[in-house]
């Protein structure tokens, strides 16, 4: 992995981390809320940002293996999967979020270099893009759906290196369209930044260091 992927790699660390320190203020009561995408509950948009980790870890082993392997079997059993996952408890919802993301990471940072520009798509039908361009995705999921939570974290809390990110089409005009929904106010007071010291574990951290 060099620098520029890595760098997009701790800015998914991040971005993860910050939607975990909200979905852990998510209560079984608020799962039920409607979120800010028409259909979607809380519990939806939770899920499939599990489900996406899950879709692109699928990509990457196919990369590994030589496969070529879409992130889901059709468009309908990944509707499928967030409609099987959206009502579960919140404290599954987190866990099933870490599991996930940990799990993608994991694969993505043992990818070898020349994997990176193996052509990938998320659905059969669907256009190739880079492997690379699997990390810019991600992040794109985890920044504006964490938004769509309604839960407080909206474009004023994007760091200025996603916010001013050259983004490809559609993933531009997603982050356009957030700038004009209207924010929230948080479930819940933010909880004080965890001590760190460096080689220690990070309490709540969902990777363990920082």
């Amino acid at each position: 992995m060099d620098a520029a992927l890595r760098d997009l790699s701790d800015q998914i660390d991040q971005a993860t981390q910050r939607l975990l320190d909200t979905a852990r203020t998510i209560t079984d009561p608020d799962l039920r809320v409607p979120s800010m995408l028409p259909g979607w509950t809380r519990g939806h948009v939770l899920a499939h940002l599990a489900r996406n980790a899950d879709g692109m870890r699928n990509v990457l082993i196919g990369v590994r293996t030589g496969q070529n392997r879409p992130a889901y079997a059709s468009a309908e059993a990944r509707e499928a999967g967030i409609e099987q996952y959206a009502d579960r408890r919140a404290t599954e919802h987190a866990a099933d979020l870490a599991g996930s993301a940990m799990a993608l990471r994991t694969v993505a940072r043992q990818l070898p270099d020349d994997g990176w520009q193996v052509p990938v798509r998320m659905l059969d039908g669907a256009d190739f893009f880079p492997a690379a361009e699997l990390l810019t995705r991600r992040l794109v999921e985890v920044e504006l759906h964490h938004g769509d939570l309604g839960a407080g974290y909206g474009p004023a809390d994007w760091p200025p290196a996603f916010a001013g990110m050259e983004l490809a089409e559609p993933m531009r005009t997603w982050r356009q369209d957030r700038l004009s929904q209207p924010q929230t106010a948080k479930l819940r007071p933010p909880r004080p930044p965890a001590p760190w010291r460096p080689g220690r574990p990070l309490p709540g951290s969902w990777i363990g260091t920082r």
